[in-house]
């Protein structure tokens, strides 16, 4: 209540000395005070206590209001600044993760390209172990059937040969023959120590 009084008291002198102002100036103008309307004066009076109240409504009112709103902007604007200056981080994030982007896909690219010519140059290495180990399983194979084809062979032939010599026994062996063979044999026996 003390502030509204002294700003009150603050105001009044000059609305006062604005209105000894008009009086004096109205004086000069007019030669003496009667002749002057006492409506213009009265005017003056009504415009600076007019003033005076606005002035006064102006500071007790309007300044926490302004202070208040302006308060409000202040806020608003360091938000939207600290918003911003977020917004121009990631920007500058997001260019730089683009730009290593392109980087990032030219070296996974380049890797591939190695791991890829490293996989063929792999498989073209196992097809071709693959190749020499079964063209040595079939060689061994082939050389397994050549040689049971030889022993089977060579059974028959003596199988043959067994029976082409009994055949042949059996048609030369007479009985005069078995004698003798049995009595060089015998023979042989008797000319051997025990």
């Amino acid at each position: 209540m003390k502030r509204s009084l002294r700003i009150l008291g603050g105001m009044l002198a000059p609305a006062m000395l604005l209105a000894m102002a008009t009086v004096a100036r109205c004086a000069e103008e007019g030669g003496s005070s009667a002749e002057q309307p006492a409506g213009t004066f009265f005017k003056w009076i009504h415009f600076v206590i007019l003033a005076v109240v606005l002035v006064y409504v102006a500071r007790e009112y309007g300044r926490p209001y302004f202070r208040r709103t302006a308060d409000i902007i202040s806020a608003a604007i360091a938000k939207a600044a600290a918003a911003k200056g977020e917004a121009e981080r990631r920007l500058r994030e997001a260019a730089v993760k683009i730009a290593s982007l392109e980087e990032e896909v030219a070296e996974f690219r380049a890797q591939a390209q190695k791991e890829a010519a490293a996989e063929l140059e792999r498989l073209r290495t196992m097809t071709r172990i693959d190749a020499e180990r079964i063209s040595l399983a079939a060689k061994a194979e082939i050389e397994a059937a050549e040689h049971a084809a030889r022993v089977e062979l060579k059974a028959l032939a003596a199988r043959l040969a067994v029976d082409r010599a009994e055949s042949l026994v059996s048609e030369q062996m007479t009985p005069a023959v078995q004698e003798a063979m049995i009595n060089h044999f015998v023979q042989s026996l008797q000319g051997r120590p025990n």
